[in-house]
This record gives structure tokens, C-alpha cells and sequence, in this order.
């Protein structure tokens, strides 16, 4: 019989600060660094140069307000209905509101885009707040879920937020960086949210890893090292300077995949980090 213990909200609390220094470094070079910024306008002005798929993404973005957050409430209402888990939705609801709330008030009031002279538009735009809506929508419906589907909810959610995160970037609305710092703000309170249920009533079963789990595991490894790869590559090249004048579609592509990368490794370590929480 698999031991009961007591949970800690030390590996939430560590990860939240984790997530925190990310997006601090992110903010201080892709908005407050003249080669930052330079590297992610030269990503958007690739997203500029393609316009294919541009009406199906503006059509992915006008749903997520309204839409997609109503299928997420349904399906986390009818999940804690199943599972009685009124408390983990109550705390899930909040951490989701307050990652939306945060974005707000940090792209509009707190953090700004100084002038370094590099060519585009210069109003900040960092977090994306229709990304942190999208992956609020997905952390719900994972928190609440059991530990033994909670995979399955991080990788769907995961690709969920990543598309429409890429979306903005393929709409204009976005720059990379922006949707990066939006997962990590979600990220982040996810982690508040895993530390809440574990100081007001949690215990951890010591058990393994569903084999399910370890299947979804796998397969979220291989997106993010794929996607990783691609965006090694693209960076390489770029670096080199071989493509000169021509390095925005390179540069857009490295984004995609950077965005895709930063997606699935949040969701390989949540799938980990909430691995036992009940």
C-alpha cells in the first residue's frame, strides 16, 4: 500500500521563483536591451513578410475572449462535479484570474518599452494578454483534474495556449517575447495556486508515475526538444549572418519554434511538479 505523507510547498514556491527570474531576464533584454529588442522586432517583421494564415489566426483570436474561456469553465465545473474537488477549483479560478489580472496591470501600468532606435512600433505590448487568457483558461481545467489525467490536460492545454500564442505573432498583435513572458506570468501562479492546495489540506500518495503519464511525458519531450532544435538551429544561422537582409523569415521561425519549445517545457514540468499533488 503506497505510504501517505504530508505535502510541502517548498518545489512550488521554488519553481514560482524560478519562473519569476525568467521573466525578469526576458523583460530585461528582449524590452529594455537595444539587441533584444532589435532580435524580437526582426522575428515580428518576419511574421510581417507572411501573411498566409492570417484570417484562420485573427478567427482563433476573437474566440479565446468568450469561446474557449466558456469551454474551459465547462469542462472544469463538470470535472470538479465528478470529482467533488471544490476547493482545488476555487484556488484554480483564482490563480487563473489573478495571472490575467497581472498581465493587465504589468503591459499597461508597471512595466514600459523605452525608445533604443529600433525600427517598429515602439508602444509596449509585454505580457500578451490574450496568451496569459488562454493558458489561464488550460491551467484551470489542469488543476483540477486528477493526477492521473492531469497529463493529458497539461499537454492539450499546452498546445492550446502555444497556438494561440503564436496566433498574435501571426496576427501582428504580438511580439515573441510577449507570448514567452505570458506563459511564464500563468506559470508563476500556477505554482502560487500548487503551494495554496498544499498548505490548506493536501497529501501526497508515494506512488510512481502513471504509466499514461510517463507515455504523455515522452511525448511532450519530443515536441519540446524538436521545437528546441529548430530554434537552435535558427539562431546559429542567424548568428552567422549568412542570410543578411533576408534573416526576418529565419528569425520568425525561430520564434515559432521558441514559443513552442517554452510552451511544452512548462508543461513537462508541471506534469512533474503536480505529479502527486491530489
Amino acid at each position: 500500500m503506497p505510504s501517505v505523507s504530508r505535502l510541502t510547498p517548498a518545489r512550488y514556491v521554488g519553481a514560482a521563483l524560478v519562473c519569476l527570474l525568467a521573466f525578469v531576464a526576458l523583460y530585461l533584454f528582449f524590452v529594455r536591451d537595444e539587441t533584444g529588442q532589435a532580435i524580437d522586432q526582426l522575428a515580428f517583421n518576419g511574421a510581417e513578410d507572411g501573411t498566409t494564415g492570417m484570417a484562420v489566426t485573427q478567427s482563433l483570436l476573437d474566440l479565446i475572449p468568450s469561446v474557449m474561456v466558456a469551454v474551459g469553465a465547462i469542462v472544469s465545473l463538470v470535472i470538479a462535479v465528478v470529482r467533488r474537488a471544490w476547493f482545488a477549483l476555487v484556488v484554480a479560478v483564482a490563480g487563473a484570474m489573478a495571472a490575467v489580472v497581472t498581465t493587465q496591470l504589468l503591459k499597461n501600468i508597471v512595466l514600459t518599452r523605452p525608445d533604443l532606435g529600433v525600427d517598429g512600433y515602439v508602444s509596449n505590448s509585454f505580457p500578451s494578454g490574450h496568451t496569459t487568457v488562454a493558458a489561464a483558461s488550460a491551467l484551470v481545467v489542469f488543476l483540477v483534474a486528477s493526477p492521473h489525467t492531469r497529463w493529458l490536460a497539461g499537454t492539450i492545454g499546452a498546445a492550446f495556449a502555444v497556438a494561440a500564442g503564436v496566433s498574435t505573432l501571426v496576427s501582428l498583435w504580438h511580439r515573441p517575447s510577449d507570448v514567452i513572458a505570458a506563459l511564464l506570468v500563468v506559470a508563476f501562479w500556477g505554482c502560487v495556486s500548487g503551494a495554496v492546495l498544499t498548505r490548506l489540506g493536501g497529501r501526497q500518495r508515494a506512488a510512481q508515475i502513471p504509466t499514461p503519464a510517463k507515455v504523455g511525458l515522452r511525448l511532450q519531450t519530443w515536441i519540446a526538444v524538436l521545437a528546441g532544435i529548430v530554434t537552435a538551429v535558427a539562431v546559429g544561422i542567424g548568428a552567422t549572418g549568412a542570410f543578411g537582409s533576408q534573416a526576418a523569415p529565419l528569425a520568425y521561425l525561430g520564434a515559432v519554434t521558441a514559443i513552442v519549445a517554452v510552451g511544452f517545457v512548462l508543461a513537462i514540468s508541471a506534469t512533474r511538479l503536480f505529479d502527486r499533488l491530489p
